[in-house]
């Protein structure tokens, strides 16, 4: 088993290359780069898409040279355009800046934002805990909830409990994750109803005053809401799954032995075919979270208004602050990658029967 993790250590190296490569290449070809978003701040627009989306006399080309490929550039001194490239580094070939910035990634040198003036790596760390706090605490809530119902239909399968639960979460299923956070803000934090949870952030303003059961509480209570409108597709597709792989593992032979030999339908259910039925619902737990965390975090931030690395990385594309997003870029690859790895370990752990090395070889 050691070999192979170290294999599949090994393995992120050329993946996460790869992901640069293609994102990289990608970015090549947007309009609109950094050179562009700080020409629109200092003509007061403020967003480099006004200068790319708006009339012909912002974008008319006054002269060949180095103002010519850049949009709102018009009537700005050439060495003034120069210089801007220089600080962004873009005075060089492309293959040039992207082996520099795997060089430096290499380094763990992240480099530092165009326009906040502060480091990537310490953007990241600052606004990490953020997503991984909705991350976690969205996937541990659907599989505390998910597992024992998703049982507890394939028990009862076909009865009236299983129809109208199956009606739920189909409804569940279908309801977008970001309507459903609009629904629980206008229920819940303010709307037009109940002012029970707060609106916006993580803590409140007086967390440094609060007792130590009294921030815990203070925690709880901020991120309910977000963490019930990430878990809620996850919450469904999850108990679907666990039931249809129990339902699968029931109509088994060897489920017919145990129950012949005389074993009751508990140790039949939890002593047998639970361990069996369970490894499918931990090889979606990689695909779970890396869904909550990457795909919902950037919506669920932004309606909550919680910053996180989904909003930060959202918010660095818009502004094409380059180091900040191939820096989550690149932090979003890693921790995908590692959660990966994770899920095969935990295969080993509930099945010692499971050998990849085996497979592999």
């Amino acid at each position: 088993m050691g070999a192979y993790i170290l294999r599949r250590l090994l393995l992120i190296i050329p993946t996460l290359l790869g992901i640069m490569v293609i994102n990289f290449a990608l970015v090549q070809f947007v309009p609109g780069g950094p050179v562009e978003q700080a020409i629109a701040e200092l003509q007061g627009r403020g967003d480099v898409f006004e200068g790319i989306a708006g009339t012909g006399a912002d974008i008319e080309v006054q002269s060949t040279g180095v103002i010519d490929r850049y949009n709102g550039a018009r009537g700005l001194p050439p060495e003034f355009i120069e210089e801007l490239e220089r600080l962004y580094g873009l005075d060089k070939p492309p293959l040039e800046r992207f082996l520099n910035m795997m060089w430096n990634y290499m380094r763990l040198d992240f480099g530092e934002s165009y326009f906040r003036k502060i480091g990537v790596l310490e953007l990241v760390m600052e606004k990490l805990p953020v997503s991984i706090t909705l991350g976690l605490w969205s996937t541990l809530i659907a599989y505390m909830i998910s597992i024992p119902l998703g049982i507890r239909k394939a028990i009862r399968d076909g009865s009236t409990f299983d129809t109208w639960t199956s009606a739920l979460i189909i409804v569940g299923y279908a309801l977008p994750g970001f309507l459903f956070a609009i629904v629980l803000l206008v229920l819940f934090a303010g709307g037009s109803y109940w002012q029970i949870f707060p609106l916006r952030g993580l803590t409140s303003d007086n967390w440094d005053s609060l007792s130590m059961l009294g921030k815990v509480a203070d925690y709880f209570w901020h991120i309910a809401l977000p963490v019930f409108a990430s878990s809620i597709a996850a919450f469904a597709w999850l108990t679907l799954l666990t039931k249809n792989s129990f339902l699968d593992e029931i109509k088994k032979q060897y489920v017919m032995t145990a129950r012949a030999k005389g074993l009751s339908e508990r140790q039949v259910l939890y002593g047998h075919v639970f361990r069996n039925a369970m490894l499918i619902i931990i090889a979606g737990f990689p695909s779970l979270f890396v869904a909550v965390f990457f795909g919902g975090s950037i919506i669920i931030e932004t309606i909550f208004s919680l910053d996180g690395i989904g909003r930060l990385g959202f918010e660095a594309a818009v502004g094409r602050d380059y180091p900040v997003m191939f820096g989550t870029l690149f932090v979003f690859g890693l921790i995908g990658l590692l959660v990966g790895i994770i899920s095969d370990l935990m295969y080993v752990l509930i099945d010692p029967r499971i050998d990849f090395e085996a497979r592999e070889g």
